[in-house]
């Protein structure tokens, strides 16, 4: 049996990153399975590879709901959804400093980067988004989650740690996935928000991507598998 936590994620800025490199930090536009369970994982105070944990979680559904703000009109908001962040990393370091050495970015023999070892990256995020995001637990694990969230072991970040949310996230414990969206559907017509998208698990009618999102491993080697899903 499964029951449906509602999670509230709303925030200046979120990043959700599933396919990103070293110098180039992309976001998708809506939270990964992978991040979430991160954020799950941060409440309980889980750290380590938790691979019991996330094959447990691997084969149960996400469903997320996209909101925008709306005029007097009831008419949807355009938002300006993506910021790119020019970011350095490892200048301004002593190299000769054996503690501030550890900041700068070396190669995998532990060697100095060619070129030196100051680097650009650039790092996405979403501006200005909400998003409910319902997900199907374990029913015996439904209450210590839920308990877990509201208060936290570890800080909660909406992707970054740069990405703090503005509201709770815990907004329910369901028995099912219909009451859960339909309490998300309620808060955000008090926000005076409108559904922009949904994401399905699965293929239904819409346009279908394969993520690969589904954490099996945390730790130092992550190891994921794909999930098809729809947005709607």
């Amino acid at each position: 049996m499964s029951r449906y936590l509602l999670l509230w994620l709303q925030a200046p800025l979120q990043s959700w990153g599933h396919d990103s490199k070293f110098g180039r930090r992309d976001t998708l536009n809506f939270p990964t399975k992978s991040g979430v369970m991160g954020l799950v994982c941060c409440a309980m105070g889980q750290g380590g590879e938790q691979r019991e944990l996330l094959t447990e979680f691997a084969p149960l559904k996400q469903t997320v709901l996209s909101f925008v703000r709306k005029n007097h009109k009831d008419e949807k908001v355009d938002r300006e959804a993506l910021l790119r962040d020019f970011h350095m990393v490892g200048s301004g370091y002593d190299d000769k400093d054996p503690w501030t050495t550890l900041l700068i970015p070396k190669t995998a023999e532990g060697k100095k980067a060619v070129g030196g070892g100051a680097k650009m990256t650039y790092r996405y995020y979403l501006q200005d988004a909400t998003f409910a995001v319902v997900l199907e637990v374990p029913s015996d694990k439904a209450d210590l989650i839920a308990a877990a969230l509201q208060a936290p072991v570890w800080d909660l970040f909406l992707g970054r740690k740069s990405c703090v949310p503005t509201d709770l996230i815990y907004r329910g414990n369901f028995e099912n996935e219909a009451d859960a969206i339909e309490s998300s559907l309620l808060i955000a017509d008090e926000k005076t928000l409108l559904l922009d998208f949904k994401v399905l698990d699965g293929e239904h009618d819409g346009e279908v991507l394969t993520l690969n999102d589904v954490p099996l491993c945390f730790g130092e080697k992550k190891i994921y598998r794909d999930r098809r899903v729809t947005v709607i």
